[in-house]
């Protein structure tokens, strides 16, 4: 089958950083091609290349019997390439018909607004995809996988050929990503091609028909997902063997409980109770809307609770606040780091030490330059935290050198309890056993660990227990070898 895009040694250069390295690449029409690689290796640049938001410093761009040095944004557009960044580029103040229909309104350039037309549009888009959606319903309103779904149908109104997806399933639960996949099966009938971009190497491998690994720039492997698996995949993208060893159970008898919730109740919550051991890693999951990130911030005090106890090293302690939640030893990495972790335009070393300003003050109640940046030396190097400067801001990191600035912010304030919402949320697959690393170190060091993810490998390889909620219960408690995927997913499905 004749490519629909072909990119022939394609170079890139940011300054003295050559960000792509002779790449050559083909994509075919209802061709669901994978591309992964780790943070940094080339991916976005790649796509904005195709998308023409790059212009490469050399190589050739052949699509639709034509051939191009570079594309502009509107050619891009004009070949039917569409992208789907994470964000989705939607406008989260307008309804659903206003963000499908507003491209094809400015097309028209009429004074005055066909509202009627407006509707007619929207719901041809999302007919198209076999679904249906309040048309009037903001969408900032709406959840993640329906902000998507109008995503997608946006980009088919303009006659999309190619659809780029970037990160799509980062923020998706089970069912939603079950959704997606079969939106992209029918795109694939309609001989729409896809070029997914993903960490998530079971999802690509379920749904790919064809892979292309990138590492430094270049590509370092290629082929139909036949040929592939996840540890092969992940060995081209690190060029290294990944230890995915299980983490051992050990017995609660005689250990320290460091936290004991008794019915807690509240928003999502209804009579909830557990206890976290010291030197224990306790996973919470459930589908969507069951309360795990209801059950961090009443934690953290952002989110109290009507009723019920919470019991820290064996007292009874009232978290209404942060400031009471940091006092009793109590640590939250939340799950969107870049709006509620990190301050971005801030420096890495400011970004460290935001959480324990107050230690750092001098006799005359002032922070110490010195001991700013010899407390934030020391917890950068702890967790191994690479960059070339600690005065760039924190927002030109990669993804899991991000996390373990937020992870460091809080470890500065000594906790012995650390929740941790969504961990490694697009975080690269070598960075990600990194962390997992860390984490264990931490548990043997004495801290209990609460992490919540609906990443099942993550949790089956990381946790002593697993707690299943539902609709604000717990719903099922699995202990040491129960603690793998299949029933993990037995149980969130029933």
């Amino acid at each position: 089958m004749q490519p629909l895009i072909s990119l022939n040694i394609i170079n890139k250069h940011f300054g003295g950083v050559q960000a792509l390295k002779g790449i050559s690449l083909q994509i075919r029409p209802a061709e669901v091609h994978c591309l992964a690689g780790e943070n940094g290796s080339g991916k976005s640049t790649l796509i904005k290349v195709i998308a023409g938001i790059h212009r490469p410093d050399g190589g050739r761009i052949l699509t639709r019997g034509k051939s191009y040095h570079h594309l502009t944004t509107m050619e891009s557009m004009r070949l039917g390439i569409q992208v789907i960044y994470q964000d989705f580029s939607l406008f989260p103040n307008l309804t659903v018909a206003e963000n499908l229909a507003l491209n094809c309104q400015l097309e028209q350039n009429k004074t005055f607004v066909s509202w009627k037309s407006v509707r007619q549009t929207a719901k041809r888009a999302l007919q198209g995809l076999g679904i249906t959606m309040d048309l009037d319903a903001r969408l900032g309103e709406l959840p993640i996988g329906q902000k998507q779904l109008v995503a997608i149908a946006r980009a088919l109104l303009q006659d999309a050929k190619l659809i780029i997806m970037d990160e799509p399933t980062t923020a998706l639960t089970g069912l939603e990503v079950d959704t997606l996949f079969k939106i992209i099966r029918t795109l694939k009938d309609r001989g729409v091609a896809i070029l997914f971009v993903s960490h998530k190497l079971r999802e690509m491998l379920r749904i790919g028909d064809r892979f292309t690994v990138l590492r430094n720039g270049e590509v370092v492997a290629e082929g139909p997902v036949s040929e592939f698996d996840q540890s092969k995949i992940a060995f081209y993208m690190t060029g290294r063997r990944l230890d995915s060893a299980i983490r051992r159970t050990q017995e609660e008898t005689g250990r320290q409980s460091l936290l004991k919730v008794r019915g807690l109740t509240g928003s999502i919550l209804c009579d909830l109770s557990f206890e976290l051991f010291a030197g224990e890693i306790l996973g919470l999951t459930g589908l969507l809307g069951s309360g795990q990130t209801e059950l961090a911030l009443a934690l953290f005090g952002m989110q109290p609770c009507r009723s019920g106890d919470m019991f820290v090293r064996g007292e009874r302690r009232v978290i209404r606040s942060i400031q009471d939640a940091i006092a009793v030893g109590i640590a939250y990495v939340p799950e969107d780091r870049l709006t509620e972790g990190l301050f971005l335009a801030q420096s890495v070393e400011r970004n460290v030490v935001a959480a324990n300003l107050l230690n750092l003050r001098n006799r005359f109640s002032l922070v110490s330059l010195r001991r700013l940046i010899e407390h934030a030396s020391h917890r950068l190097t702890e967790l191994g935290v690479t960059f070339s400067s600690r005065g760039i801001p924190v927002k030109t990191l990669s993804g899991g050198n991000q996390q373990r600035v937020v992870l460091a912010k809080w470890l500065a304030t000594k906790p012995e309890i650390l929740v941790l919402n969504g961990p490694t949320v697009g975080v690269d697959i070598g960075s990600k056993q990194e962390i997992h690393k860390l984490f264990q170190q931490l548990a043997a060091n004495g801290i209990g660990i609460i992490m919540i993810s609906d990443d099942l490998p993550e949790l089956a390889q990381n946790c002593n227990r697993i707690l299943i909620l539902s609709k604000g219960r717990l719903s099922h408690e699995l202990k040491g070898s129960e603690c793998d995927e299949s029933r993990i997913e037995h149980h969130l499905a029933n």
